[in-house]
């Protein structure tokens, strides 16, 4: 116990090793969830265990989970070593949906999301190495950089209630059929999570998906395993590894996607990494925190990690601010984390069995904590409002997020511009305005 007290500071921090071991399992608590919710994602909610691309690969939702744990497990075993800082990452929930989404109707192959993620990996990798951050940082504005996380997570409440049948949106927007099982099922889930979020119970989302996924079974909508226990499948994890298609990659539509990629993971990862701190009184006299290239170090080399192992996006989770109010102060709340997430990969049946009527329900909290922010957007100045507008609505209302963003960019410097505020736009978001107009004049 003294080596891992003098390794980590935890004296020096105000912290033990019991405190940081509890703040660990809460943090995994609150963000095992993405073990559930990722394959999914990527694959496609419903029974099919597996999806073939367009290059005709394989890809199934155990191997998504087995390497979205063990790299969640090493990127956060990194951040507690190297970092040593209360941090735990994994995929985040947001572009996973939205390339998800472009894989299953057959747009894209795998091989070629993972090269968007490489290369917005890359470039966070370069910019975090040259501290070129603070320039793209003051480039985008406040409201722009507010609105993107509103608009995934508006985007992402809608596949909550898409995917639970909760909604209907196959002829217009409308209310899905409550007689069924799968839809009852959800709404249950959906009231538990609301009651233990509002006790303000650690791990509300996760205890949520095990309850409503028990309460599934009588009802026929959880099938359970033969088994619930399994060494991973080598095969199946083979067919995602270093599977990069780079075809097309620097086409309209492609830089886009690997625009929205490192932007929101870029913003996600400042704004976390901040308020977590913060949480911890981990910032200095100007708000600062010291050190702060560390973390943004690991979190570009998890993205690029998680590429080369068939995994979206690896960012910081706010969840870990769970384990933050829990008291953990230093890396080894991360390691234990890290350790917690390894393990799951031997109980991944576990994992797998999970309903859409459970993993829905969580999508939807998912979705309101990310548009926790809505409310700092400046609805009081025009041209400041109406590129979020623009933003949110067309995320939500074309299914889109790229459209989304898209739009709100143009949408913010061309309101900017006819009102003779030009002056006020950086010479940056013009020129990246022609690739985003190219997105939509091409398709």
């Amino acid at each position: 116990m003294g080596q891992l007290s003098k390794f980590f500071g935890l004296k020096q921090r105000g912290t033990t090793v019991k405190t940081e071991l509890m703040a660990g399992l809460t943090t995994f608590m609150t963000m095992a969830y993405v073990l559930v919710v990722q394959p999914s994602a990527i694959v496609g909610f419903g029974d099919a265990s597996s999806i073939v691309d367009i290059n005709g690969v394989s890809i199934s939702k155990e191997a998504i989970l087995v390497t979205c744990a063990v790299v969640s497990g090493l990127i956060t075993l990194l951040m507690g070593l190297y970092a040593n800082m209360p941090f735990a990452l994994s995929t985040g929930m947001g572009t996973n949906f939205m390339l998800g989404a472009l894989l299953q109707s057959g747009s894209i192959s795998f091989g070629q999301i993972m090269a968007i993620i490489l290369v917005s990996g890359l470039i966070f990798l370069a910019l975090s190495i040259f501290g070129i951050r603070d320039l793209i940082v003051r480039m985008m504005p406040k409201n722009i950089k507010i609105a993107i996380g509103s608009a995934i997570g508006f985007f992402i409440a809608y596949l909550g209630f898409k995917n639970t049948g909760i909604g209907s949106f196959a002829d217009g927007i409308g209310m899905g059929d409550f007689t069924k099982p799968s839809v009852f099922v959800a709404i249950i889930g959906l009231l538990i999570i609301a009651a233990l979020t509002a006790f303000k119970v650690k791990g509300a989302l996760l205890y949520g998906i095990i309850a409503t996924t028990i309460i599934g079974i009588p009802f026929g909508v959880t099938q359970l395993p033969t088994s619930f226990l399994k060494v991973p499948d080598a095969s199946q994890v083979g067919n995602i590894l270093c599977y990069f298609d780079f075809k097309n990659i620097l086409s309209p539509q492609f830089l886009i996607l690997i625009f929205v990629a490192f932007f929101g993971d870029f913003f996600s990862t400042l704004g976390t990494v901040l308020g977590v701190a913060s949480k911890a009184n981990m910032l200095d006299e100007n708000g600062d925190l010291p050190g702060i290239q560390k973390p943004f170090l690991v979190d570009a080399i998890g993205t690029c990690a998680g590429a080369l192992t068939g995994c979206t996006t690896i960012t910081t989770f706010v969840e870990s601010s769970s384990g933050v109010e829990e008291g953990g102060r230093t890396g080894l709340t991360a390691v234990t984390t890290a350790i917690l997430f390894i393990i799951t990969i031997f109980i991944s049946p576990l994992f797998l069995m999970i309903p859409d009527a459970a993993t829905g329900p969580a999508l939807i909290f998912v979705g309101f904590l990310m548009i926790s922010d809505f409310g700092k957007i400046d609805f009081s100045d025009f041209t400041e409002a109406f590129g979020p507008f623009v933003m949110i609505m067309f995320g939500i209302f074309t299914g889109s997020i790229a459209s989304g963003i898209a739009a709100g960019i143009i949408g913010h410097v061309f309101i900017n511009v006819i009102t003779g505020k030009f002056k006020k736009i950086h010479p940056g978001m013009y020129v990246l305005c022609v690739p985003l107009i190219l997105y939509f004049i091409l398709g």
